[in-house]
């Protein structure tokens, strides 16, 4: 009886868990981390599959929970903005991570898009 036990535990932890968007409460004003499988081939041709990390700010979250979701994230690098759309239920994102949560009053934060990264900063400090 006992080595059935066992089997059914393995069984379980083989399985891999998927990730949920639906269980999140992505709303503008979060900084989060998306990360995002990139499946390469090199050279020689084979797959190389890896994991890209992008750490932002969503300043749109677009057609709420349904299928065709989609958010916004916004990040400054050597000083210049960048923006990247992450359908949220992708197979191609692995897991998003809540950094940190502001308190804003608007449902789009394009605004952003012509403050210094200061302002930005003194805005949504806690």
């Amino acid at each position: 009886m006992k080595p059935e036990v066992e089997e059914d535990t393995t069984k379980e932890k083989t399985k891999e868990e998927k990730f949920d968007p639906t269980s999140l409460n992505l709303k503008p004003g979060l900084t989060i981390k998306v990360h995002q499988t990139i499946r390469e081939t090199n050279a020689k041709g084979e797959l190389k599959e890896r994991v890209q990390v992008f750490e932002g700010r969503i300043i749109a979250l677009k057609h709420g929970t349904e299928i065709g979701s989609t958010i916004t994230v916004r990040k400054i690098s050597n000083g210049f903005g960048v923006e990247k759309i992450f359908p949220i239920f992708s197979p191609n994102i692995a897991k998003i991570e809540i950094v940190r949560e502001a308190r804003v009053r608007r449902s789009k934060l394009y605004f952003l898009r012509n403050y210094k990264k200061r302002l930005t900063e003194k805005l949504f400090k806690q």
